[in-house]
């Protein structure tokens, strides 16, 4: 594995395995957590995803996997707002203080999740947010571009991050390839940081299947690499008709990384705006499995 490809999956995987289609109970999910915390790809591992509505489960049910101090390592939450957002982040601060004052466990809440549809929406949200913590504000992304665009720029005015819906478990969730460019590129342009949620549990565009079930659909998905490598190119000003044809790239041999960069097909980025777009713009993707992005990466010789 070249550095250039370790640069590009450091700290990308969200762990969300609260949700479908894992749907795991709250202390298995936080025992995978734990476990997945000290093995080997360690490195590619990003926060927990809880709603705030379950952290008092979280509390009871992950006490024994918590680290018991700062010199272990914090686990990092990031936590799902419901409907009364004010409510909610009262209880991100009392979690917080239970957790980071005294002789608790070294877990704390640094980021926050939430849902909006309009500009006055975000505009509203963001005025009681707390500074301290990192928002992400998911929007729909199946709009007209200008006003995806107006979303995204509400977004960045209210010093927000930005959050796309790119999966689920039916195939209808799953965004168009034009409208996650959109998305994408919207985002570059004005120089706002996103996430994406769902549906990126495989490397590279291909069809698989919506649920763990024998019997379960399938539906063509879009990859993670094909994605975060997207974002770096439109950050560093690939149009939308290319960035369509990147996201629908499904051959490995079409990715080639180095110690210098990496190239897709006849374009190519330096390793230096590979590491800066993932450090400040294309941050993070929830998955509710750790282990099923590992095990496709090294199916294609990539880990």
């Amino acid at each position: 594995m070249t550095q250039t490809l370790r640069d590009l999956l450091t700290n990308l995987i969200d762990y969300a395995g609260l949700f479908p289609p894992a749907a795991l109970d709250m202390a298995t999910a936080a025992r995978n957590y734990a476990a997945y915390r000290r093995s080997e790809t360690s490195w590619m591992l990003g926060r927990f995803i809880c709603p705030v509505a379950r952290l008092d489960e979280f509390e009871r049910e992950a006490a024994e996997f918590l680290p018991r101090d700062a010199e272990t390592g914090w686990w990092k939450l990031s936590a799902l707002a419901g409907e009364n957002l004010e409510a909610d982040l009262g209880k991100i601060n009392s979690f917080n203080r239970r957790h980071t004052i005294g002789e608790q466990a070294a877990v704390m809440i640094d980021t926050v999740e939430i849902k909006a549809s309009t500009a006055a929406e975000i505009e509203a949200a963001m005025s009681v947010m707390h500074p301290t913590l990192a928002c992400y504000i998911e929007i729909p992304i199946a709009n007209d571009p200008q006003v995806l665009a107006g979303l995204i720029k509400a977004i960045g005015d209210n010093g927000a991050r930005a959050k796309a819906r790119t999966g689920g478990v039916t195939a209808d969730a799953f965004p168009s390839s034009p409208n996650l460019a959109c998305f994408i590129k919207a985002c570059a342009d004005q120089n706002v940081p996103f996430k994406a949620t769902a549906g990126l549990h495989h490397p590279l565009r291909s069809v698989n299947k919506l649920t763990y079930a024998p019997d379960s659909a399938t539906a063509m998905m879009h990859g993670f690499l094909n994605v975060f490598l997207a974002a770096a190119f439109a950050r560093s000003g690939m149009g939308v008709e290319q960035l369509v044809e990147l996201l629908e790239e499904k051959s490995p041999d079409a990715f080639q990384f180095d110690s210098g960069g990496v190239r897709w097909r006849n374009e190519m980025i330096a390793r230096e705006r590979l590491q800066n777009a993932r450090n400040l713009f294309a941050i993070a993707f929830g998955s509710c499995s750790f282990e099923e992005p590992i095990e496709d990466l090294k199916r294609i010789g990539l880990l």
